[in-house]
This record gives C-alpha cells, structure tokens and sequence, in this order.
C-alpha cells in the first residue's frame, strides 16, 4: 500500500484530535456528575422541589418523552422552559459530545482494523500510545456516564423545555437517549462493541508484555539491579543513558496498568486466546484494588471483572483467576508499593544529590532523572489513589506513609534542577542530535533492503533537520521548534503501520527505536515543560484533598520529615495543569481547592514553627525571670545567716539551682527542652526556607509571610499575657518585668535570622507599634489600655481615697499600711525604673494615650467644680471683693457649701498630674537615651519660648515638648480638655469669670485643712498623709490652662490667689478653737510647695503677703514634731 494511499486516513491527526477531545469530553462529563451529585450548586430540576414530579415522570417515560400528552406531569416544566433550557443547555450538549466522540472512535477503530495496522510499543511507540489511549479514553468515558445517575433526568428536562419552546424535539435526542439507554449496563455493550477491534487491541497490549513485567518488580529487585543509582557503574558515569525504548523509560506504570486492565475488560475473549494475554492480566490484577477512570474517579478492578466475567459463558477458570488476584493484592500489594517507596527515597536522594553537586551530568543521564520522576509519581499516585478508596482494610498502614513527604520533596527538587540547568541539557543534546543521531539515522536509512521515495525524502529531512544543529543556537538562545518534525515521525508511523505498506516497520524495528530516541532529544530541547509535565504531572492529587491532607499530617507529627514538610504546598502548584479548556466553569472549583489547601498547609506550617519560636521565647523569658532582683532575697538570706544555715543543713530545703545549671552538661545526649525546640525550629526553617516564593493559580505565595503573620500574633498575645492583668482582681505585673520578659523575647525572635530568611526587625516594630496603641490589629486589648486602665483604676483611684499617698522623696507613689488588708507595694509600681519602663513598653504613642485618659479625667473633675462654683458663685464674688476685709471675709466664709469637696476633687486633680509628671519623666528619660539627636532640639525649641511668644505658637512648641517628656509651664494636653469643656450656653466672660472664681474658692478653703489630723507634713517622704501637697500641682497647672484658654495674665491670677490662699491662713493664727488650727504649721507649708511648683510666682511675691518667718518657724516645728513622733515612748 503506497503512501498515497494511506494518506487519506490520516490516523496520527485523527488520533491526536480525538484523544484530545476526549480528554476534555470525559472532564465536562465528569463535571456533569459533580454537579449533579452536589446539593448546594446542582442544577434546576434537581434542586427545586416544584420540579420532583416532573424529574420522577421525565426518569420513568425516558427516552419516550411526549410533551403534548404530558402536559399534566410537565406543567412546572412549561413554566419555567426558558430558564430550564438555559441552565442544562451545557449539561446536554456534553452528553452530545459524548455521542459524537463515539462515533468518530468508531469510524477510527473501524479504519484501522481495515488497515489492519501493526502495534509495538517499542517500534511505533507514539502510534501504539495513542490508539491504547484512545480505547481507554473512550472506555472510561461510557463508564463515567453510567456513573452519573441523573443523565435521563437532565437530557429529559432539556429535550421537554426545548421542545416546549422550539415545537421541536433537538435533532439529537432521539439517537441520545439510545445511546443513554444502550449503556445502562456498559461493561456488556462495550465487550459486545470491542469484539471486532479484539486483535487490534491486543496486539498493542502484548507489546507491553516484557516492558509491564520489567517495570513492575519489587524493591529487592530494583535494589539488586542498583535502579537509578549513577555511582554503581562509576565507570561508565560520563556515557550517555540510552535505550531502545527510549519513552517507555518513564511511560506511567499507572497508565499500562490502566490499559491492560480496562483493555482486557473490553475484549475478554484475547484472555482465553493467548496465554501471554493471561499472564499480563494476571500481572496487573495483583498489582492495585482500584484503577483510574478520571480524576478522584476509580475502577474496583476485581469487583468489576469479576461481575462482568462472571455474566459470561464459558469463564470459570478467569473469575477464580480474579479472586486469586484480588487476594495477592490485598495482602501483598500494599508492601510492595511501601517497598518501592522506601527505595525511591533513597535513590532519589542519591541522584539529586550528584546532580546537584555535578550538574553536567544531566546531558548524560537525563533520562535517569526522568525514569525517577515517572517512577516516584506512579508511586505517590497510587498510595493517594487508594488511601481514598479503600475504606476497610486490616492492613492500614499499607495506605499510609508518614515519609511520602521526602519523595514529593526530591521530586520538586529534580524538578527544579532539571529546569535550573535547561542550558546544560541544551548543549549536550544540539551536539549529540547534531553529531550522533543524525549519523546513525543516516545509517539505518543506508542499510533499509526497499526505501520508497517518498519514506526516503521524509527520512532525509529528519537527517538535514538535525546535522543543521549547532551550539551557536543555543549560545544566541534561538528558540528550538521540533513538534514538526515529531509530527511527520508520528505520520510516518501511522503510514508504515499499515498491512502491505511499502516500508513496513514492524520489519524495520531500528527506524523506529532510532526515532524514538531523536524525538526523546528533541524534547529536551524545545518541550523541556512537557516532558516533567508528562513523567511528574501530580495535579490529580487536587481530588484527592483528604489522603493528601493525611499525608501532611502524618508529616508534621515526623519530626525526620519537617524539613520536606513545603513539598505539600509546593504539590499545589501542579493543580492548576487540572483545568481544561474544553470545561472552563471548572476554574473557579479548581482554584478555590488548590489554595485553600495550599493555605492551609502554609498555615499548619507556619502555626508549628510560630509555636515552637514562642515556646524557645518562654524558655528564654523563664531563665531571664530567675536573673530578676527580687529573686535574691534567698541568697542574700542564706548568705547573711551562714552559720544558721550549716546547724540546720540536715533539715534545710534542697537548694535552688542557681541561674545558669541549665547551661551544664555532662553527657551531650542528654536532650533539653531547649534542644529539642532548635532541631524542631531549624527543621521547620529549612522547609519555610525552601523557596522565597512559588505560584498557583496567578497566586504568588510567600511562605515566609505566613510565619510572618503567624510570629506576629502570637507574640502579641505573649507580650499581653506577660502583663497578667485581671480586671476582676485588679493583678497586673510590673513594668519593669514585663520589659525584663519583653527583652528575653526580642533577643531569641532577633535570633531567628540565622534560622529563617525573616525581617525579624519588622516583626519586632510592627508588634511593639501595636502595643502602643489603645488596641492591636485583631482589635485586643494592648499593653497601653492594660496599664492605663490598672493605673486609673487602681493606683489613682487607691490615691483618691487614701490609701496610697505621693512621696516626692521617693518619687512614687507609697501604700498606706492598713491592717487586715492584703500586703501591695505602690512603689513597686510607681517608682522612677517602672515609669522608664512603662515608656520603653508603650513608647510615647502609648503615653500620649495614657495622658489623654488621665486629662480626661482631670477634665471631668473640673466640670464637677465649676458647678460647685455656680452654687457658690454670690459668696465667692463677694469674698473676692472683700479679700482685703478680714472680718467680712470671716462672716462669708460659712455660707460657703462643698468647700471640702472643692478641696477634694482638687487634690485628686494633683494626684492625677502627679503621677503624669512622673510618668513624663520616665518618657523624657527613655526619650532621650533612644533619640537624643532629636531631644536636643526640641529642648532647645522649649528655651526659647517666652510670656511674649504668640499662645498658639507656644501651645505648639510645647505640644512637641510635652510628646517627648519635657515638663511645660502650660500644659496643652490640658489646655486642649478643659477647652473643650466649656459650660454649654455660656459666654466666654462667664467661664472667664468662673475660673477666677474657681481659685477664689480655692484659696479661702485652705484653711480647713488645718483641721484633718492626716494634714501632717511629712518630713520622710517632703508631703502629707492625705495627699494635699498635690493641691500645689493642681491649682498651678489648672490655672496656667484655664487662663491661657481664656488668654489672660496667668501670673497676675496666681498673685491674687497668693494673696487670698495668704490671708486665708494668716487667720488661722487667730482661730480660737485649737481643733480647727492644729495642723496650721503644715498647711501654711503649701504656700512654698505652690511658689516651687509655678514658674509665674517667686518667693519674693510670697514674701509680700506671707512672711518668710512664719514659714521658716512651721518648718521648724514640723520637723520638730516628726522627730518626736519618732522617739519610742517609755
């Protein structure tokens, strides 16, 4: 048969085309049945339920569906025809794909048994290939749609509403619904179809017969055989792997086993006509349980045989053959797989080690890399493919593997390899196609006994093709283009295959095993992504979401196999070769399914190692809180009191390990805790680390970020637990512990750098930033509202009712001691080391916050007073009238109400501003040791502010100051609060008049104080018992805002309450009633605390209505007072 002849067949495009298209038939469908099957996105019929009757009727009648004498089971059809119509038009028009594919495969089938065509796998590898294919393609195809159990359901509705619509049934429906019909039990029809193509069919599967047998051997054998390995014949190491099989190398195990087994289930009759046929089918059969249609879609290859043979004549002896395969494979299948694993992992790990240090050797031996990848690929395929479907075994841990994690790993790793070093591949292989396959093609075309004309100038082509290759294409990255030359190499196949062709093949084997070596090297060369593709393609692993989630799992628990752990979400990366184009609506599924498990691994990945950092943090917290001060106490104890301590050693208490034992060790085997978190955090880094980045979907993903993100919130949560604030209890830690606990964590995250390519310094910014604002970034509380919210609530408030009082000597505040009441230092919490280390936690952001809430506060409080100066406001105008009147003043002053809450809400006032100075002051300090290039500045800013400087100006500058800790006359924060709280619907002269009044009221209750047994001046901590001297603070501050707001003199304001506050206690000398005087000495001691507080007021304006005498003599008898207080009485 001349090639004319032939040509009109055109088997290698038919045969291209078709297998493609069914591909994507068998997808679409394949989607039909997911569809269909899912509850949530199923389409009309199924999921209303105004349309069960109709789809009950339309499944019962099918395919013999009148719409016209059916009107009363089809009225919710007719309704609704437009949308039905609408919404399964893709489901039916698949169906119809279907019909059409199978009329093409059988004109094909038909045209090349006519032909009578010849099959060898190892001659006419690309012709075999694609005619096994397409039979298998085809059968699974009427196997999935026997498998989607509402087809009558969907075609029926869609003919019913077309029909409705157009007056006409759809042309195909009537052949449809046979063929529907025709397949309700497939596996008999397809036997009967398959019966003429029976020899074309086996022929081709006996051409596997030595190659199925080769590749499917144990592990013992493999390892005999030193499979893969490069150093065994190190000899030989530099010699070019070659084959006369060259494809079939890494041909999918999966894929043959696919063919024998559903090929043999079509054509039965092959296995009683060869015995060869029988020892192949025996073959497979003990090799898997299940096979694959499609996707996550298996065949139980033993149940099916068995009922499909077991329905036949004539078959005994194959049904009990089936049975005894199905017992070989349930009790030696899975060890066998396990076996080929282990070995895998090791080859593998040999290879790409070598690779990798010795990347020339890929030219050589790339066909090593690629027989690895289809090898590790069947295997991984196959532990997925039936940890899904095999539910009841007693053999489980045939079906899983805690290890695979290493063999995805490798995988990825030669993957990357094979793609890093393309150039090395291209340069050995343009030399050897150009200086070596064309020679020996050249050879064979030489020494063929006939030659046709037309074979010979296709075959000289190929020889021109390859000698015209030089290294200077791959120097100048000219871009390789072989697909047409495989193409004709696929044409020539197709036409000497036929029976009587001129040059026939299957009598000129070396053509074709010398061909299949050139399109091998071709394919290196221009198609290097199709050929991983092909031999390493994982993206059905996207169906099978819960064995891999398994094997995750399974890899996180093996501490050996953290460091393999981003195999899992590198795996995601393959999904996206899942989408086809013939079923574009599958992307989004796809999509979602692929990130969200590749999230959730990142995600799983990064939880474990943020876990394992903050418990490597709480084990450097915990050895830093043993360097704490207030753990000395025992030493210095034990210390002081030796001698006791010997006398007493039998009955002592075992010593304390020091600070430090931990770090001695006398037998390194001994493992620490410690130890344990590093080699599990370096594991966990070295995976994390693997790749800066990877794709899927057009989703970059960063596998750092994750633990980024993960570091961050824990941390968060780590620095508020170290606080231990308990607002029932009102517990709190100390600050400078806190910092303490802080730095130990800061220290070991900073650390991490040699672990994890991380911007640690990023980490630490963005959760300390966080902390010094009122909440984070998940909306919890921070270490700013903590600490804010303890100290308003407890310090402040305990100041408010005496419990706690100021001591300027101490700079903090101190507890009262009080019987019955549980022991709480305020000093601990107040001192100059907690306000420094309340501004290194919450940074001036957080200080600012805390300012804000205490002038709120503040604010509040001269809200309440106002008011009382309202209620006052005749006598108050009055005695500011009458200030130089001494007796009038004394008739005025009982008519005076509130005077001691005035005196009060004041003190609380200072209390308050009291501890904010403090708190400044510890800002200031901080400030200045982090930034004091930037204090300088503002310092010199505040000088040279003067009484002249325009307010706004001055309020500016000192907001500035006021932010970095600088103490100001004015202070703006409270400017700001008590501008903001002007009385509603008073002019600005009544509010004028109101703070006037305010320091009138203030002035002339001075003197009840005098009559408080707790206004004793305390010459240990320079104030008093009940906190008065914080009046000072108060009156001076308060008056400097409320006179700035209303843009008056401060300092003449200030004089006329000297005077007052003067006058006021001067008459306190001539109070005859010794209750109501008995502490004058101490308060006329407030009037120096004002004149020291105020830089308006001096001692010489004090000197002018307060004698300096007086206030020397109180000082006097102050200090006299408290010395003898001190004295033990006898």
């Amino acid at each position: 048969m001349t090639l004319p002849s032939v040509y009109q067949h055109k088997f290698a495009e038919k045969l291209t085309i078709l297998n493609e298209r069914g591909r994507g038939v068998l997808v679409r469908i394949y989607n039909v049945k997911k569809v269909a099957a899912a509850g949530g996105g199923a389409p009309p019929p199924l999921g209303d339920k105004a349309l069960e009757p109709c789809a009950r009727f339309v499944h019962k009648k099918f395919p013999q569906l009148d719409v016209r004498s059916g009107t009363q089971h089809l009225g919710p059809v007719h309704k609704d025809k437009g949308d039905i119509a609408r919404a399964l038009g893709p489901f039916y028009h698949s169906f119809v794909d279907v019909l059409e594919f199978r009329d093409h495969v059988y004109e094909l089938l038909n045209t090349i048994d006519a032909s009578q065509c010849f099959f060898d796998i190892n001659v006419n590898y690309d012709f075999t290939k694609s005619y096994l294919d397409l039979v298998v393609t085809y059968v699974s195809l009427v196997l999935l749609l026997a498998r989607t159990e509402d087809r009558r359901v969907l075609i029926g509705m869609y003919h019913c509403a077309h029909e409705m619509i157009h007056g006409t049934s759809d042309p195909s429906f009537a052949r449809l619904g046979q063929m529907v019909l025709e397949y309700d039990h497939p596996l008999k029809k397809l036997a009967e179809e398959f019966g003429p193509h029976t020899k074309a069919v086996t022929s081709a599967l006996l051409s596997l017969h030595f190659l199925f047998a080769r590749r499917n051997q144990a592990a013992e054998q493999w390892r005999s055989d030193q499979l893969l390995s490069l150093l065994s014949t190190a000899g030989t190491m530099l010699s070019p792997a070659s084959s006369d099989t060259m494809a079939c190398e890494y041909l999918s195990l999966e894929v043959m086993e696919r063919w024998i087994i559903l090929g043999f289930l079509v054509c039965p009759g092959a296995l009683a006509a060869s015995p060869q046929c029988l020892e192949l089918w025996r073959l497979a059969l003990q090799g898997s349980l299940h096979v694959t249609l499609v996707r996550d879609e298996a065949l139980a290859v033993h149940k099916v045989t068995e009922e499909l043979l077991g329905a036949l004549k004539g078959y005994g002896k194959r049904v009990a053959d089936v049975k005894e395969c199905k017992e070989h494979a349930v009790a030696h299948s899975g060890a066998l797989h396990r076996g080929r694993r282990t070995y895998l992992r090791g080859a593998l790990r040999e290879l790409e080690a070598l690779l990798a240090d010795q990347p020339g050797l890929l030219g050589p031996k790339a066909l090593f890399v690629f027989m690895a990848l289809a090898f590790c690929r069947d295997e991984v395929s196959w532990l997925a493919r039936h940890a899904e479907h095999v539910t009841k075994t007693k053999t489980p841990e045939d079906f899983t593997d805690s290890h695979v994690a290493e063999l995805l790993f490798l995988m990825e790793q030669l993957r990357a390899l094979v793609r890093r070093q393309a150039g090395v591949l291209q340069r050995y292989h343009v030399q050897y196609l150009a200086r070596f396959d064309a020679l020996v093609l050249s050879e064979v075309i030489q020494n063929l006994s006939v030659c046709p004309e037309e074979e010979s100038i296709i075959l000289s082509s190929f020889v021109s093709s390859l000698s015209a290759l030089s290294l200077k294409q791959v120097d100048d990255k000219e871009p390789f283009d072989f697909a047409p030359l495989r193409l004709d190499w696929f044409r020539l196949q197709a036409y000497t295959s036929v029976a009587k062709a001129s040059l026939p093949l299957s009598t000129n084997p070396d053509v074709g095993r010398v061909m299949n070596l050139i399109v091998f090297h071709t394919k290196l060369l221009d198609s290097l992504e199709d050929l991983l593709a092909e031999a390493s393609d994982l993206s059905d692993l996207c169906f099978y979401p819960r064995p891999v989630e398994k094997m995750f799992m399974a890899t996180m628990e093996e501490p050996s196999m953290l460091r393999y752990s981003i195999a899992f979400p590198l795996l995601c990366s393959h999904f996206s070769r899942c989408n086809h184009a013939m079923c574009p609506e599958e992307y989004p599924h796809l999509k979602a399914t692929a990130l969200g498990l590749c999230n959730k691994f990142l995600e799983e990945m990064a939880r474990q190692a943020s876990a394992c950092v903050m418990d490597a943090c709480a084990e450097q917290h915990n050895l830093s809180e043993q360097l704490l001060p207030k753990h000395c106490a025992s030493t210095v104890s034990k210390a002081r009191n030796k001698k006791a301590s010997k006398q007493l050693s039998k009955k002592a208490e075992p010593e304390r390990d020091k600070p430090g034992a931990e770090s001695q060790r006398k037998d390194r085997t001994l493992t620490t805790n410690m130890d344990k978190l590093h080699l599990t955090l370096a594991e966990l880094s070295l995976s994390l680390n693997h790749v800066p980045n990877f794709t899927v979907f057009e989703h970059t993903l960063t596998p750092a970020e994750y633990l980024s993100s993960h570091l961050e919130t824990r941390f968060t949560k780590a620095i508020v637990a170290m606080a231990g604030y308990s607002q029932a209890t009102q517990e709190v830690a100390r600050p400078s512990e806190v910092l303490a606990g802080l730095s130990a964590y800061v220290t070991f995250i900073q650390s991490l750098g040699q672990f994890v390519g991380l911007d640690t310094g990023r980490i630490i910014r963005n959760v300390l930033l966080q902390q010094t604002q009122p909440r984070d970034a998940a909306g919890e509380q921070t270490l700013t509202t903590i600490y804010t919210n303890w100290y308003l609530e407890a310090l402040l408030r305990q100041a408010s009712t005496g419990a706690i009082v100021l001591a300027p000597a101490l700079q903090a505040f101190a507890t009262v001691p009080r019987e019955g009441e549980p022991a709480f230092s305020a000093a601990e919490f107040s001192d100059v080391s907690e306000m420094r280390a309340l501004a290194e936690l919450i940074g001036p952001y957080g200080m600012k916050f805390l300012s804000d809430n205490l002038m709120w506060h503040v604010g509040s409080q001269v809200g309440e007073l106002k008011k009382l100066v309202n209620e006052n406001m005749d006598t108050l105008v009055q005695l500011r009238a009458n200030s130089y009147k001494p007796e009038q003043m004394a008739a005025l002053l009982p008519r005076l109400s509130s005077a001691d809450n005035v005196l009060k809400r004041m003190t609380i006032i200072g209390e308050i501003l009291s501890f904010r100075a403090m708190a400044q002051q510890g800002l200031r300090e901080v400030f200045s040791h982090h930034c004091p290039f930037l204090m300088g500045p503002i310092e010199c800013l505040t000088d040279v502010v003067t009484p002249d400087t325009d307010i706004q100006v001055t309020l500016s500058i000192f907001e500035l100051a006021s932010a970095a800790g600088i103490p100001c006359d004015i202070d703006p924060a409270l400017v700001n609060v008590l501008a903001g709280g002007k009385t509603d619907g008073s002019s600005p002269e009544e509010d004028y008049k109101v703070a006037c009044l305010l320091l009138v009221f203030v002035a002339v209750s001075l003197p009840l104080l005098a009559s408080d047994p707790a206004s004793i001046y305390n010459t240990e901590m320079d104030g008093y018992n009940n906190n008065i001297h914080c009046l000072a603070k108060a009156i001076i501050h308060v008056s400097a805002a409320l006179f700035t707001i209303h843009n008056k003199n401060i300092e003449t304001h200030l004089k006329e309450f000297l005077l007052l506050a003067s006058v006021s206690l001067l008459q306190l000398g001539q109070e005859t009633d010794k209750q109501r005087a008995r502490n004058r000495d101490s308060v006329s001691l407030l009037l120096q605390l004002l004149v020291a507080e105020s830089s308006f007021l001096t001692v010489d304006m004090l000197e002018t209505c307060f004698p300096y005498v007086l206030l020397r003599n109180a000082y006097r008898e102050v200090c006299r007072e408290n010395l003898l207080s001190r004295i033990p009485s006898h």
